[in-house]
């Protein structure tokens, strides 16, 4: 089995810790998204597709929210803490140095982008919780700050990748009222 391939596995492992319940079909369910938007994804994009919020399986070191008095701040320390867990996995298994760099950057980055890499990562990202979390965040947050999670998310999102969105089925019929509710506050 290659280096590339094991790391792979062992992040697979790290997020699974996660007491998050949808932590785990998130990653991977990026990493198809990444793959939908570009089929030419690099290893590295593949790689911090599926890492990207890996700091949330590290219970003793969590970034929490209610440490910061910004949505955004907890969102830049988040990415942080997960390329600095990134970083260790992937010198662990020898990776090229400069894969380690550029997964470890796309990383730091999928919050906001940056750039053209960057901001494929936080598309696909944004697409994911949309397809996969929103469910489980709504059971668990309640109307009023699912609503606010998904302003937020549509604000991240392309106009081109917004209309994604309404391809998404849910069996909760109230989850279409709701994401009806964030784009009118998006587009107005």
């Amino acid at each position: 089995m290659n280096k590339i391939k094991k790391a792979k596995q062992e992040i697979l492992r790290c997020v699974a810790k996660s007491s998050i319940p949808e932590d785990l079909p998130h990653a991977k369910n990026t990493v198809k998204w990444v793959l939908r938007l570009n089929p030419q994804a690099s290893q590295a994009m593949q790689i911090a597709a599926l890492a990207h919020d890996i700091e949330r399986a590290d219970e003793k070191h969590k970034i929490k929210r209610r440490n910061f008095n910004h949505y955004d701040k907890f969102k830049i320390a988040h990415a942080l803490h997960s390329a600095y867990i990134l970083k260790k996995i992937l010198k662990k298994h020898d990776l090229d140095a400069s894969l380690i760099h550029d997964a470890c950057e796309l990383v730091k980055q999928h919050e906001f982008g940056q750039d053209s890499p960057s901001d494929l990562l936080r598309e696909a990202d944004s697409l994911s919780y949309f397809e996969i979390n929103l469910p489980y965040y709504f059971k668990r947050e309640g109307w009023k700050e699912t609503k606010r999670r998904c302003v937020w998310g549509l604000q991240r999102l392309s106009d081109e990748n917004r209309k994604r969105i309404f391809n998404i089925k849910y069996q909760d019929i109230r989850l279409y009222r709701l994401i009806q509710e964030s784009f009118s506050e998006v587009i107005t």
